[in-house]
């Protein structure tokens, strides 16, 4: 399984986002070069964004070799508990939105993770704050349906808590709303997440996995290491 999985790298960024020193046209390369099946360029939006048809058009004038498949998305973070995404309107071509959890949902809004954290010091419960969070992630899952979770996961050693507080049934109620939705559920090789639990929730609902290393820099297009042992014990449970 694992094998098949890593002919794909599904969140690659180019110099559409302000982070990434590549061109579209040198991760197409890389990722040939990797000898990848499938490669998803992928940039950051928020609701302001207006060069979405422009970075449309780029990929459209990509000469991409034989046996490599280009798709495209774009990366926006979830906004609240209910389920926005800092997204703005799209114009036909983008085959997914990547939904980040680059800060944490509020009622009201983002909460930046200093923010979280000074919250749970003063009293707010762990298992509030968790089902707040994967309440959010159904929920936008289920508002955003057919699209791809970025990185899930990656916020919470930021604000203090780990998968592992996450518990069998928020991990096992988030796979099976990703398998309801038609959520690709990516395995992040800069993050190192979801961990080999939540990928064997996912497994278990029917959701779908995929690989990305979240690249931002040509030279790690296609180059995995971290996510291997995740796969390898996901597997083996």
């Amino acid at each position: 399984m694992s094998h098949a999985l890593l002919r794909g790298d599904h969140h690659v960024h180019s110099t559409f986002s302000d982070d990434a020193v590549s061109t579209l046209a040198q991760n197409v390369e890389a990722a040939a070069s990797a000898g990848l099946s499938t490669l998803r360029l992928v940039d950051h939006v928020r609701r302001s964004t207006t060069w979405v048809p422009e970075y449309l058009a780029a990929v459209r004038a990509l000469r991409v070799p034989d046996g490599l498949t280009v798709l495209t998305g774009v990366e926006a973070k979830i906004l609240d508990v209910a389920g926005a995404l800092d997204v703005p309107p799209l114009p036909d071509g983008i085959d997914r939105i990547l939904i980040a959890d680059h800060q944490f949902p509020g009622v009201d809004g983002p909460l930046g993770p200093s923010a979280v954290r000074e919250r749970i010091a003063a009293g707010w419960a762990t298992d509030d704050v968790l089902d707040q969070f994967v309440e959010a992630l159904i929920a936008t899952m289920r508002r955003y349906p057919g699209n791809q979770l970025a990185h899930c996961f990656s916020i919470l050693p930021k604000i203090g808590l780990s998968e592992a507080d996450v518990g069998a049934q928020r991990t096992d109620a988030w796979a099976r709303a990703a398998a309801e939705t038609d959520t690709l559920v990516e395995v992040n090789e800069k993050w190192g997440c979801p961990g080999a639990g939540a990928l064997a929730a996912l497994r278990r609902a029917g959701a779908t996995i995929v690989a990305s290393t979240d690249s931002h820099d040509a030279s790690e297009v296609g180059r995995y290491s971290r996510i291997l042992p995740l796969l390898d014990a996901e597997e083996a449970s």
